[in-house]
């Protein structure tokens, strides 16, 4: 027995002489390495994504419209984690830099700032002149920029690049989602009311269309000027409610009463205060949208209690939005095992890719202005009344392309 021990123990210190200089080995010591040494193969690949967006706090007619101040962000910061769940097998891990200028500010410093930090994708909550004045100076640089913020059908089209995808859906692509519905409800005779403001004027514009496209027919139209009554105090507010009923009442036999109200002048006074007694659709009342706090369909339920969990309030649109383009990133990168953007943004061009966003379906881009399809879906305040298309709704290649502008009626060169 005894003479056993002498054996055991040589046996032992045997073996930690042979695993002291394995990989991983008992100790673990951080491997420092040369400056511009080749990276060992298996190393942690970090894929850095910006976030620019352009905030200050605005007003709302009610203070439940009153946005979060992390909009959009806390649904990038959602899909970070979800894209390190995957990462952490293939060895890569993601990151997100937030920048945050006015609305009216010049986007081009902050930009650069997030390219020097070594972010070649950045997610975009700006204007339209904003992202425009960036995405050539991004495509020079390589870099992808993925909008969620600008809604303007022109930067799908005349002013469409070839390094900017949007995931944010085009105002024509709300307004076709609402019409469906409405003709489809039979109810296709529709008086117009829009606001004073560039914004309003081009939802009224994708309201018009979306009439003409789908056999509506808008019967009346007025414009309600902005005359900058003080809207949050309590004479403003009491005003302009008592201005709806008058204002309604001249116009002539309708179904629905449609809304043009992107700035938040007048539209959430409309519904209950009209004239005579009809129901009220888009920037008030029935609304169109790429999300809906109460979706529940398609394991909604389950992107809405993570999202809860996270964050401690609902997920909005803007944070869906950033959530499905922090998703596409992670997405590409898996697939093509590397962090390429020119190799990323042929795959995510391809027909091979596609992004689950809880919607019932995969969501892809068209391949002519960059832009994803996707349902749009149409809510109250409490609910989802119905998802767009609508059945019926045909199209030789995604019945998602009778949202919006179509292939046949692009303006856009991919440049």
């Amino acid at each position: 027995m005894t003479s056993a021990v002498p054996g055991t123990l040589a046996a032992l210190l045997c073996f930690l002489s042979l695993t002291a200089g394995a990989p991983g080995a008992f100790a673990q010591q951080p491997t420092v390495q040369p400056a511009g040494a080749i990276r060992p193969q298996g190393q942690i690949t970090e894929i850095k994504i910006g976030y620019l967006r352009a905030y200050a706090p605005r007003l709302t007619l009610s203070l439940l419209d009153l946005p979060p101040r992390d909009e959009g962000v806390a649904g990038a910061n959602v899909a970070i984690g979800d894209n390190n769940t995957t990462g952490k097998f293939i060895k890569q891990k993601f990151s997100l830099d937030v920048a945050e200028i006015k609305p009216e500010a010049d986007a081009v410093q902050a930009f650069d700032d997030l390219i020097a930090k070594g972010d070649r994708y950045v997610v975009a909550d700006l204007s339209a002149k904003q992202l425009l004045s960036i995405a050539d100076i991004a495509r020079d640089k390589g870099v992808l920029i993925f909008n969620v913020g600008a809604t303007d059908d022109s930067l799908r089209e005349e002013d469409c690049r070839i390094n900017v995808f949007h995931i944010a859906p085009t105002r024509s692509m709300l307004a076709d989602a609402l019409a469906q519905y409405l003709m489809v409800k039979k109810w296709p005779n529709w008086a117009l009311l829009y606001g004073s403001h560039d914004e309003d004027h081009l939802y009224a514009d994708a309201l018009r269309r979306a009439a003409a496209r789908f056999g509506g027919q808008i019967v009346a139209e007025k414009e309600f000027k902005d005359t900058g009554t003080a809207r949050r105090t309590d004479t403003g507010a009491t005003q302009i409610q008592q201005q709806i009923s008058v204002f309604t009442q001249d116009l002539p036999e309708h179904d629905v009463l449609l809304v043009a109200d992107e700035s938040e002048v007048f539209g959430t006074y409309v519904p209950y205060r009209t004239w005579t007694s009809r129901l009220v659709a888009g920037t008030a009342g029935l609304v169109a949208s790429s999300w809906h706090p109460a979706s529940e369909q398609w394991g909604g339920i389950q992107m809405q209690s993570r999202f809860l969990k996270t964050t401690g309030r609902r997920m909005l649109s803007k944070d869906m939005s950033a959530w499905t383009a922090v998703r596409a990133v992670g997405e590409a990168t898996t697939r093509t095992n590397g962090d390429d953007p020119k190799k990323i943004s042929d795959y995510i061009r391809s027909d091979d890719f596609s992004v689950a966003a809880f919607k019932g379906q995969k969501l892809t881009f068209r391949k002519w202005n960059l832009q994803l399809r996707q349902p749009i879906l149409l809510g109250d305040t409490k609910s989802v009344v119905s998802t767009s298309p609508q059945e019926g709704y045909l199209h030789q290649v995604s019945e998602l392309d009778t949202l919006g502008i179509d292939q046949p009626e692009t303006k856009c060169v991919l440049k």
